[in-house]
């Protein structure tokens, strides 16, 4: 018995596993080893002494009525409360659990055999849970590995510390190649059991998740909660836009997440093939965040014709209609990804010219449209 115990630890060791997990899995293997013996309806419970290096399986029979249902389904398991009061006395009564040690050494080398099998199987089965639960909670962070494979799909496939990560060609940036031993940076999307591949992680590179992980390791002011991400959008390698607030007055949160001569967007937009990414300054009340993240077309109006639907009228000049729409109509998809409003352009007369640049939300605008004015003179 002594011998067994110590084999417990041992392979709680070689796994790192915790031993409380190795013992958990040990009980399941007896228990496991005992049905083999007798029958998988009969009922076990082991319980393990690491003190005195000691083990013990015993089984339980319940006294149940006649009619129970479980005489069909588990039979060995109960006893009948008539048969157990002419076998063990008649004090005993309904619910009561009759136990009696199951001495695993009598039935020799098979069940021995058929012990450290399920033992096995068991102790990796705690493995593959624990690492389960390791990386389960690091969803939704960034990982780095290094690509040890790529297969016939352009699938990338990631060493990452005891698992394999596994790249997609759709998880991937456009045009964006790895070769055998790049170092790569992904968003942990989740963790996945196939029966064929074992245990695996998933990788993006294209979720706004990611781009909102690699600002808060570029900017010490998101990292620390000083400036928030409220909101991400994006068309992987092309363009995406962030929406950024800070409750600190002196903080300005556009300049903090660029740096200074654009030093911390620039290195995120080069980890990201080049995307051109756009800071904007969230507001809570939509027709002032909609008008910003539009930017850089000048807005002349937002009506939320749908509060409920989310829908939003904005009526702009001919000649800021093209920039609010973008090459490919990419400036509005954005746009209207970063607020959850449906955009809907409005054409109306008039020219609007940006007279300076303002970083404020309160931009200085020119326009011979003097519709605008209409209800000053009301």
């Amino acid at each position: 018995m002594e011998k067994i115990v110590d084999i417990i630890e041992a392979m709680a060791h070689e796994k790192n596993i915790s031993l409380d997990s190795a013992i958990e899995a040990f009980k399941e293997a007896l228990i496991n080893t005992a049905k083999r013996c007798t029958s998988y309806s009969s009922n076990f419970e082991a319980t393990v002494d690491m003190d005195k290096k000691d083990y013990r399986v015993e089984q339980i029979i319940t006294v149940a009525k006649d009619d129970d249902e479980r005489f069909e389904k588990a039979p060995d398991s109960v006893i009948s409360l008539s048969e157990a009061q002419e076998e063990y006395g008649a004090d005993i009564e309904l619910g009561d659990e009759l136990r009696s040690e199951f001495v695993l050494e009598e039935y020799g080398r098979t069940a021995s055999h058929n012990l450290f099998k399920e033992l096995q199987y068991h102790i990796q089965r705690r493995v593959e849970q624990d690492l389960f639960e390791k990386y389960r909670e690091k969803v939704g962070t960034i990982m780095i590995g290094t690509v040890n494979r790529i297969d016939d799909k352009e699938n990338t496939f990631v060493e990452i510390g005891e698992l394999k990560g596994i790249l997609s060609q759709r998880n991937r940036i456009k045009g964006e190649k790895f070769k055998l031993g790049d170092t790569v940076k992904a968003l942990l999307r989740y963790v996945s059991i196939d029966p064929e591949m074992g245990m695996f992680l998933e990788l993006t590179r294209t979720a706004p998740k990611f781009l909102e992980k690699l600002m808060e390791k570029e900017v010490p002011e998101i990292a620390d909660g000083t400036v928030e991400i409220v909101a991400s959008s994006r068309i992987p390698g092309q363009r995406a836009k962030l929406a950024l607030k800070t409750d600190f007055p002196n903080i300005d949160p556009i300049g903090a997440a660029v740096g200074v001569k654009g030093i911390r967007i620039n290195s995120v937009s080069k980890e990201l093939s080049g995307e051109n990414i756009d800071c904007v300054e969230y507001s809570p009340i939509p027709e002032v965040f909609i008008t910003r993240a539009l930017s850089p077309a000048i807005v002349h109006s937002v009506k939320i014709t749908d509060p409920k639907k989310k829908k939003a009228l904005v009526n702009i000049t001919n000649d800021q209609k093209a920039k609010a729409i973008g090459k490919s109509g990419i400036n509005i998809r954005l746009a209207s990804m970063l607020t959850g409003y449906t955009i809907e352009l409005n054409e109306i007369e008039g020219i609007t010219q940006r007279s300076s640049e303002n970083s404020s939300a309160n931009e200085v605008e020119k326009t011979t449209n003097t519709d605008a004015l209409a209800d000053l003179f009301k």
